[in-house]
């Protein structure tokens, strides 16, 4: 009994090794169509060391898009990029909010990278102008539009004050709907970010209820994950689950299949901890979708 039960303390304990090692990391396959949306917190939050992290994760993760939030160091990441055979980054080179995209350019053919609503007018709902990216994968085109909503607030939405976080938020909600509704209402679009606000408040109070509400047209891929068990939230910390993914009617077939998944990527875990994964990376962690593709 003694031998077994040091054999199983073994086991567990070099179960636990492996789970923290990065090089165990993986989310894409050669047989599905993966984005993944990350808060980058600032990038690098802690210079070359968190450089080296983001290489290997992005590295690992074998995604064929990544949507990033809070890149500070534009030419540090290009450098993180060049370092990854295959992969190319873009954000805009005139003015820059932290948003960028890296996607890999064996899997995916890009055909369009714009921003929208960036005039002045629209800046009080979007403090960071929504930036899409055109893609074909596999003789398919997906738009995916990467986001960062202005954050905090009290969790109470007054639609009679414009500097309100969640009247903010929900007017960021309203017009991307609007700008979906109205010119890729038979595309395949994939909204995604670092929206700042959770999934399950009261209608009353939901900055999302319209697209909830709208279930013909769009679902929250991530919805399982806001229902779920907190230590898997994107935001751990609070605890609450900000970082989501939100797909169109025409993928909901796809979404359907056995092998689309959508999952908070517990980077952490294959750390020695969540201290050192905040501490050198980011507050957030990576929201990946993997869609199945028919073969």
């Amino acid at each position: 009994m003694k031998t077994l039960l040091t054999s199983l303390i073994f086991i567990c304990f070099t179960n636990q090794i492996i789970a923290q090692n990065l090089s165990n990391l993986s989310f894409g396959t050669d047989s599905t169509f993966e984005v993944v949306s990350w808060n980058i917190e600032w990038f690098p939050k802690n210079g070359t060391i968190t450089a080296n992290y983001v290489q290997t994760i992005l590295t690992n993760l074998q995604a064929d898009v990544y949507a990033l939030q809070e890149i500070d160091d534009t030419t540090l990441l290009k450098s993180v990029v060049a370092n990854i055979p295959g992969y190319e980054c873009y954000f805009k080179s005139d003015w820059f909010a932290g948003l960028a995209y890296v996607y890999n350019t064996n899997t995916v053919q890009i055909n369009g990278q714009y921003e929208i609503y960036t005039s002045q007018s629209y800046w009080n709902a979007f403090p960071r102008s929504p930036q899409v990216l055109e893609l074909t994968f596999r003789n398919e085109d997906y738009v995916i539009i990467d986001n960062h909503f202005k954050c905090c607030g009290d969790g109470i939405i007054n639609q009679s004050d414009p500097t309100d976080e969640e009247f903010r938020r929900l007017t960021a909600v309203s017009l991307l709907k609007q700008y979906i509704d109205s010119l890729m209402s038979h595309k395949k679009v994939i909204v995604v970010g670092d929206l700042n606000d959770i999934l399950t408040d009261a209608p009353s109070n939901n900055v999302f209820q319209t697209l909830i509400d709208d279930t013909a047209n769009y679902v929250f891929a991530d919805m399982q994950i806001a229902l779920g068990n907190p230590t898997d939230f994107s935001y751990p910390t609070w605890p609450s689950h900000l970082d989501h993914i939100l797909i169109t009617n025409e993928l909901f077939t796809d979404f359907s299949k056995p092998n689309s998944i959508v999952e908070c990527i517990r980077i952490d875990d294959y750390m020695s901890s969540w201290n050192t994964y905040e501490n050198n990376i980011s507050d957030h962690r990576p929201v990946g979708l993997k869609l199945e593709m028919d073969s």
